[in-house]
């Protein structure tokens, strides 16, 4: 008789929209496998070079036939959605809107120093402008659209991070806490943006992503908050 799944983890590389970082890919999939998820990887669609047309809802929509793919044959596993950066971005655009677009719904959402608001002087503006036309800036700043119905989360950033301010996390937990959401966050003292798993396998010494036994604990808490969630639907 097969094992039952625990959970299956879908994984939405950053990279602002315009392409999708490997750091975020492949390991992190096998962080999470060696912990008994499954995973699946999401090459979503992005920008490509020289093209200034934005997005919109294109990748949110790749993201959901993915989830609604998965729950074909998960065998009633939960399905979570992970991103990191941009792909925070992607994962909390399904978890708010998911309803009004009729679009398939997480059982949990994994942000990693995701990008939230469009708000200026707090948003990261390349990832924005890829996503976002001039008049849909109100419906990519997604602590706007939390409701009871955003699936619980896990966030996680540094203070430091400069290329995507930590107010984007306090934001988008601020608003789950105003919504009744269950939501569990972490904000580490120092890092760079795009740490990744933040260990020697990922290390970008040019970049100052080095690596932090500290922060790199937060796929072990993620484990832990995933289940924590999993206990609460049984």
């Amino acid at each position: 008789m097969a094992q039952k799944k625990k959970a299956i983890i879908v994984i939405c590389p950053g990279g602002a929209y315009q392409w999708l970082s490997p750091r975020e890919s492949e390991p992190i999939a096998r962080a999470f496998e060696a912990m008994g998820y499954e995973t699946s990887i999401l090459r979503y669609t992005v920008q490509a070079e020289g093209d200034t047309e934005p997005l919109g809802l294109g990748p949110v929509r790749e993201l959901s036939e993915r989830v609604a793919q998965l729950r074909k044959t998960a065998d009633g596993a939960p399905v979570f959605v992970c991103g990191f950066s941009a792909g925070g971005h992607l994962a909390a655009t399904l978890g708010v809107h998911w309803k009004t677009l009729g679009l398939s719904r997480p059982d949990g959402l994994i942000l990693c120093y995701p990008v939230i608001t469009a708000e200026e002087g707090l948003c990261n503006a390349p990832s924005i402008q890829s996503i976002a036309g001039e008049n849909q800036r109100d419906f990519f700043s997604l602590e706007k659209h939390v409701s009871a119905d955003t699936p619980p989360t896990f966030l996680w950033h540094t203070a430091e991070d400069h290329s995507v301010p930590v107010e984007n996390s306090l934001m988008f937990a601020t608003a789950l806490r105003r919504c009744g959401v269950p939501f569990e966050i972490h904000v580490y003292p120092f890092g760079e943006h795009g740490l990744s798993l933040a260990t020697d396998e990922v290390t970008e010494y040019e970049k100052g992503r080095l690596p932090d036994a500290h922060v790199a604990g937060w796929i072990r808490e993620c484990g832990d908050w995933i289940e924590t969630v999993l206990a609460r639907k049984r």
